[in-house]
């Protein structure tokens, strides 16, 4: 799950298992990525598609929060692909996860990365349960082989 956001860290363990940064997603020939940088403030007079899937819209204005900008939303959507299909045709820019990228919408058309010089932060995936829960064995087993198919990735602690 997406442990970023979790609320209640104390009554919620979580295990860390993945970083993924988020970066400009853009057209091809978009004229962003000729800018040897850019930054978020840059991309606030752009036509901007915002996902709304689960926490999206919330998590993308807690990067833009430290700009004083907000993007110039055209479009909001529940739809990866509907904002992927956007993009690729030159509607729109936004700033989504390396995890939910591909470089071409269902239409065959592509789509460009630019990492952003400003601190946006990553979206983090991981395991997560209850504090103070007796997992199963089955439940344990299951985090310990997820845990382990990540590199790096250390021992999950349950008690």
């Amino acid at each position: 799950m997406l442990i970023a956001n979790l609320h209640d860290r104390h009554s919620i363990r979580s295990r860390l298992l993945l970083r993924s940064p988020r970066r400009l997603w853009t057209c091809v020939n978009h004229p962003l990525l000729r800018k040897d940088s850019v930054k978020l403030a840059d991309l606030a007079s752009e036509p901007y598609l915002m996902l709304t899937v689960d926490e999206a819209e919330r998590s993308a204005m807690r990067y833009w929060q430290p700009t004083a900008r907000v993007p110039n939303v055209i479009f909001r959507t529940l739809s990866v692909e509907a904002v992927r299909s956007m993009v690729a045709t030159g509607m729109g820019i936004t700033v989504l996860s390396d995890m939910v990228y591909r470089p071409w919408s269902l239409e065959g058309h592509r789509i460009d990365l630019k990492t952003l010089d400003d601190d946006v932060h990553t979206m983090d995936v991981g395991l997560a349960w209850k504090d103070k829960a007796r997992l199963s064995p089955a439940a344990r087993a299951f985090c310990e082989f997820v845990a382990h198919s990540y590199p790096g990735s250390e021992p999950v602690q349950f008690d």
